[in-house]
C-alpha cells in the first residue's frame, strides 16, 4: 500500500445495538461486547486494519456518550482521531462529518468507511482485497466503491447490490439496490447469481462522497459545510449541534449509493457476518454436539440448536430447542432464534415506556 498519509480508514462507531438486548444498552452498545472472539468488536476491526494501515491513519466516528469506553478499549487511538456526532443520524451524516475533517488533514484524502460491528474471519483475503478496491478509487477519482458479498443463504435481513458489467477483473458497475427483500425473492437472487450481500463496507475520495452528497443530500452538505467552516473556532460543538438537530437522519446507501450513477461492487469472500441479530450470532458461533452455543453453568435437558448465555447465575432449560437465552442480572431474554430480529422493538419500547433495562 502506499503509505501516504492521504488514505484513511474511517470506523463508524456510534451506533446502539438495539437488537441485541439486553446485552447491548444505551450504557454498552453492541460495538463495545466481545459476542464470539476474543476482543470486541470495535477492537478487533480497529486490530485488522493495522495490517494494511498504520494507526496514525485510522480514524473513528462516535458520540459523546461512548467517549470512555472508547478510552478504555482504543486506548492507543489519539483524542483528535475520533469525530464526535452530537446525537445519531445513520451512516451519511456520519461519513459527511469524517470527509470535512478529512480534507482539512488532506484535501486528496481518500476514505475506507468501516463499521464497528462487522465479523471477518479472512484478515488476509480481506486486506487484499481492501487494497485492491483502494487501487481502483486511486485510478478513478470519481468512483463510489462498495464491496458485495458472496450469498450463502437467502438471507433477508441484508440489502442486496446487483451487479452489472465489469470494469475490470473482480470489479463491476452496480445496477440496482434492493433493501431486505421478502425470502422467495432473495432466493430468486441467489438463483441469478449476479447479486450480493450489501456490506456496508465504502471506498473513495473525501470530496467524491461530499460532492455526490451535494447532488443527492443537499441540505446535508449545506449543514457540513457549516460546520466545516468552524473547524477551527470554539463554536464547533455548538454548530454541529445546531446542523445535526435541524436535519433528519439518512443512510448513506439510501441518500446517495442508490442514487449515484458511479457505483462500483466488489464481489468478495472473506468471512464476513454483520452479527446483526442472536441468529446470526449463533450462526457464527463454535457448537457443542446438541447444536447449542452455551456460555455459563446452566442445567441443559434435551435442548437443542439453542443460544444461551446465563453469566453466573443457575439457570435450568429442560425440553426446547432453537431459543435464544439472555441472561443479565437485570434482564432476561427469551425468543425464538427466528424473531430475534424484534429485540430491537423490545428495545425501543422499553425506551419509550422509560424502563430501566434499556439504559
Amino acid at each position: 500500500m502506499n503509505r501516504s498519509h492521504s488514505i484513511y480508514a474511517v470506523i463508524l462507531a456510534g451506533g446502539v445495538g438495539s437488537r441485541f438486548w439486553p446485552k447491548s444498552r444505551e450504557s454498552k452498545p453492541k460495538q463495545y461486547l466481545s459476542l464470539i472472539d476474543e476482543g470486541t468488536l470495535v477492537q478487533n476491526t480497529a486490530a485488522r486494519l493495522q495490517g494494511l494501515f498504520p494507526r496514525d491513519a485510522i480514524y473513528l466516528v462516535s458520540n459523546r456518550d461512548q467517549e470512555k469506553l472508547l478510552n478504555e478499549q482504543l486506548p492507543w487511538l489519539p483524542h483528535d482521531h475520533v469525530f464526535f456526532e452530537p446525537m445519531g443520524r445513520n451512516t451519511a451524516p456520519a461519513i459527511g462529518l469524517a470527509a470535512i475533517h478529512l480534507i482539512d488533514k488532506n484535501p486528496d484524502a481518500l476514505m475506507v468507511v468501516l463499521p464497528a460491528d462487522h465479523r471477518i474471519t479472512k484478515t488476509s483475503l480481506f486486506l487484499e482485497t481492501l487494497q485492491s478496491a483502494i487501487d481502483f478509487v486511486q485510478a478513478d477519482d470519481n468512483a463510489l466503491l462498495t464491496f458485495g458479498i458472496k450469498p450463502s443463504y437467502p438471507a433477508t435481513g441484508y440489502g442486496y447490490i446487483e451487479s452489472g458489467d465489469p470494469v475490470r477483473i473482480n470489479t463491476f458497475h452496480v445496477m440496482r439496490f434492493t433493501e431486505k427483500p421478502a425470502k422467495e425473492v432473495a432466493i430468486e437472487f441467489i438463483r441469478k447469481g449476479n447479486y450480493f450481500w450489501n456490506s456496508g463496507i465504502f471506498v473513495w475520495r473525501a470530496d467524491t462522497i461530499l460532492r455526490e452528497m451535494k447532488r443527492h443530500m443537499p441540505q446535508w452538505h449545506a449543514g457540513l459545510l457549516e460546520i466545516q467552516s468552524a473547524l477551527h473556532s470554539g463554536d464547533l460543538d455548538s454548530i454541529c449541534e445546531k446542523v445535526y438537530s435541524s436535519l433528519q437522519g439518512q443512510s448513506v446507501d439510501f441518500g446517495i449509493m442508490e442514487k449515484a450513477d458511479n457505483v462500483y461492487v466488489v464481489p468478495a469472500d472473506f468471512g464476513w457476518s454483520d452479527l446483526g441479530t442472536w441468529e446470526e450470532v449463533y450462526n457464527s458461533s463454535p457448537k457443542d454436539e446438541n447444536g447449542n452455543v452455551v456460555k455459563g453453568r446452566p442445567i441443559l435437558l434435551n435442548v437443542s440448536n439453542s443460544y444461551i448465555d446465563c453469566g453466573d447465575r443457575l439457570v435450568s432449560i429442560i425440553g426446547v430447542d432453537d431459543l435464544i437465552v439472555i441472561d443479565q442480572p437485570d434482564a432476561l431474554l427469551i425468543c425464538k432464534k427466528e424473531k430475534s430480529q424484534d429485540v430491537r422493538w423490545l428495545a425501543k419500547e422499553l425506551q419509550n415506556t422509560g424502563k430501566k433495562s434499556a439504559s
